[in-house]
């Protein structure tokens, strides 16, 4: 009996494996789609915010760690994200001169809030994916950084066509890569010397479906 139990809650467990992928890959495909097709753009550029926590309410369905640890992480990524992007708002220090339009939501101090949301997202998911990889962690801080600025360099050029931000003659400097590298590495750092379960079975497919995402729109658009 226990045997033939263990067996269906494997297959339980693979089906919802399998669905939550399917989900993320149908959100992103749908999402492409839409922000490519200049009649349903205006459209998707709103929905942005509620495709972002979409995916991060379905990437968090398959994290099995709840601890006071894992509560932690979540505030000094959002916190530490939040404070870095109105510090670069209204001053123009550590990414440069920039300012952000209305189509991400609710701003706090010139920041949409959803904004807070993606730093945790993308530490949480490249973070998860060289866990088991790299064990030193300031190597995988750096790996992790590294990993983030990869997404950034295909993110800035999408989000500046579709009105998301924009920058001080309409230049992405150097130093938003290099403040993003430093933010993202000592969010990392924190996210490693915290004890938590860091293994999320939808953190490489989320990965590469923001890659090909930004990768394929900056491409055509």
């Amino acid at each position: 009996m226990r045997k033939y139990t263990a067996k269906f809650q494997a297959t339980e467990q693979g089906s919802r494996i399998l669905w939550g992928k399917l989900s993320l890959i149908i959100l992103h495909v749908v999402g492409f789609v839409g922000m490519y097709l200049e009649f349903t753009r205006p459209l998707f550029q709103w929905l942005t915010p509620f495709h972002l926590l979409l995916c991060s309410a379905i990437l968090l369905y398959f994290h099995r760690d709840w601890t006071i640890r894992f509560w932690l992480f979540m505030l000094l990524a959002f916190g530490g994200g939040m404070i870095s992007e109105i510090i670069g708002v209204q001053t123009g220090l550590i990414f440069g001169s920039y300012s952000y339009g209305d189509l991400l939501g609710p701003k706090i101090f010139g920041v949409p809030w959803i904004l807070g949301l993606n730093w945790f997202l993308l530490v949480y998911i490249t973070g998860g994916i060289i866990h088991t990889v790299i064990w030193n962690d300031y190597l995988a801080a750096v790996a992790g950084a590294l990993l983030m600025v990869l997404l950034d360099l295909n993110m800035e050029p999408v989000a500046l066509e579709l009105g998301f931000w924009q920058w001080e003659d309409q230049q992405i400097p150097l130093s938003n890569y290099l403040g993003w590298f430093a933010i993202a590495f000592l969010i990392h750092l924190f996210y490693r010397k915290l004890n938590f379960r860091k293994y999320n079975v939808l953190n490489p497919l989320m990965f590469l479906n923001l890659i090909f995402f930004f990768g394929l729109l900056s491409f055509i658009l």
